[in-house]
This record gives C-alpha cells, sequence and structure tokens, in this order.
C-alpha cells in the first residue's frame, strides 16, 4: 500500500451542498476501490494565482489516504470527468513526507482544540 494525497480545486459558483457531495462522492469512490482514508481537510475558498476557466478563485480540498497504485488512475480519470473539478494534483508521498504530514495533522488538531476552548 502506497501513501498518497490529493489535492483538487472545485468551481466556485457550486453550493456548500454540493460541494459536500462531491466531497463524499470521490471519497466514497476511494474507499469502494479498498484506499484507507488518513485525513480530509477543507482548505475553503481561496484565491488562484493565475485564472483558471475565467474563475480567480475556487474551493480547495486534501484527500490523504493509503492505496493501491492501480486505484490512482481511475480515480484521476473520474476527475477529469467531472466538470466540477478545476485543478487537481495527486503525489505519492516518501517516509519524509509522510511524517511531515503527520505533524501538520497534529498541530492542526492542537490548533482546534486551542480553538475551541477559547
Amino acid at each position: 500500500m502506497n501513501h498518497y494525497e490529493t489535492v483538487f480545486i472545485l468551481n466556485p459558483v457550486l453550493s456548500e451542498v454540493q460541494i459536500k457531495e462531491t466531497v463524499k462522492k470521490y471519497e466514497d469512490f476511494l474507499v469502494s476501490k479498498g484506499a484507507k482514508m488518513i485525513s480530509k481537510e477543507d482548505w475553503g475558498l481561496k484565491k488562484l494565482a493565475y485564472p483558471i476557466q475565467n474563475k480567480k478563485s475556487g474551493f480547495y480540498h486534501l484527500f490523504e489516504f493509503t492505496a493501491s497504485g492501480d486505484v490512482i488512475n481511475p480515480l484521476e480519470v473520474e476527475f477529469r470527468r467531472e466538470e466540477r473539478f478545476m485543478r487537481y494534483l495527486t503525489v505519492k508521498l516518501d517516509k519524509h513526507a509522510i511524517s511531515w504530514a503527520e505533524r501538520r495533522r497534529v498541530k492542526l488538531k492542537e490548533k482546534a482544540k486551542a480553538k475551541a476552548k477559547a
């Protein structure tokens, strides 16, 4: 099993419900192909560095998961078919990137706890 991270940008004209449906659909797709979800992050609406499809912003999401290598190609084919996706990038993480991602998740959890206490 390889460790992967996928970041994708969704069209900014989508409603919150449509975004949640899309994210859930692709999470279920990965799980159905035997992937194990490690982390999901919603980075929210961000300004793009350059226009994509005449849009200047997009909704960013991150999936971190483990899966066999043959899952990635069908996932990216599905991304290409879906018009809600503006861009996506999937990378295989090495041991250093895995430990960095782990530290990032811990920091995010600590921030969330501190925010909840305040």
